[in-house]
């Protein structure tokens, strides 16, 4: 019967957790844009969590974590922050008064496209043995080579990250000033609404990058296309993927969800990686003007 406050845009793997695993075990959760609206409104008394992203995916909304913290430990609930995005290189929540980290190792601290893995990083020492006893009896602990794949991927993330985010800005501004794309989100761009609150809470804006085009067929056609960029349903690597959300990550997500988010048919996600910054923009213009 206990009560969770959800981020409206959320991974999709994420929303059916939500959506599924938790009801069926009678966990309640009521669904709310945390970088915009009250989310103390939708606090009960039975609140035990708030769960977000930021940046969010693949609308890239930001999220003041300190600010939330301290709503969610006014109402006696935790915060629970989803990292993937930004990896602990360019952010760490827990620093920011969030009680509990989740990554996806699979992503950027793997780094590579070749483990799969996930974190759950705690600042409370009795109820990180709770979460290792649970993860004990179910057998969902790492196999050794998974681990030492993992810990591999984490000696480099500082150079990828950095060679990643710059790539990614560069193409952000180049997208801006293209006539196919209509909407550029990158938190790395000033006009972005969440620019100022990335630049106190984070070390950097990442390298995930969505964007609109003018048309469906538009979107098909750059997916069909691309030779550079790996059309696939990942992130976090060291080569670059360009990611359908509508097909892909949010697959599962309810069309009232996707709507209220404005994920579309004409919605890209690109995770920029570490090759030339050149080349990704000249394969960007390649693909366009086909």
């Amino acid at each position: 019967g206990d009560h969770i406050v959800v981020d409206a845009d959320l991974y999709g793997g994420s929303v059916r957790l939500f959506d599924t695993v938790c009801k069926k075990n009678g966990i309640k959760f009521s669904v709310c844009d945390c970088s915009t609206e009250d989310v103390l409104s939708y606090m009960t008394d039975n609140t035990k969590a708030v769960y977000l992203e930021t940046p969010t995916n693949p609308m890239m909304h930001i999220t003041d974590i300190e600010k939330l913290a301290k709503t969610a430990h006014g109402k006696g609930a935790i915060l629970i922050v989803d990292n993937t995005f930004l990896s602990p290189y360019f952010q760490t929540p827990l620093d920011l008064g969030a009680d509990i980290v989740v990554h996806s190792g699979t992503k950027y601290l793997g780094g590579h496209h070749d483990t799969i893995g996930g974190l759950v990083i705690l600042n409370d020492e009795e109820t990180a043995q709770k979460i290792r006893l649970t993860l004990t009896t179910t057998g969902a602990g790492l196999s050794p080579f998974d681990s030492w794949l993992m810990l591999r991927g984490i000696r480099t993330l500082a150079v990828r990250m950095e060679r990643a985010e710059s790539n990614a800005r560069a193409i952000a501004d180049h997208l801006v000033h293209s006539p196919h794309v209509t909407r550029v989100l990158y938190p790395g761009l000033p006009d972005h609404p969440g620019h100022e609150i990335m630049k106190r809470q984070t070390r950097g804006f990442g390298a995930m990058i969505s964007f609109e085009v003018e048309s469906r067929e538009f979107a098909v056609k750059i997916l069909n296309n691309v030779e550079l960029f790996y059309f696939a349903e990942s992130l976090g690597g060291t080569e670059t993927l360009i990611t359908y959300p509508i097909t892909q990550t949010h697959a599962a997500v309810p069309k009232e969800l996707l709507d209220r988010n404005g994920i579309n048919d004409r919605l890209l996600r690109l995770s920029v990686g570490i090759e030339g910054a050149d080349d990704l923009i000249k394969e960007i213009d390649r693909v366009f003007s086909l």
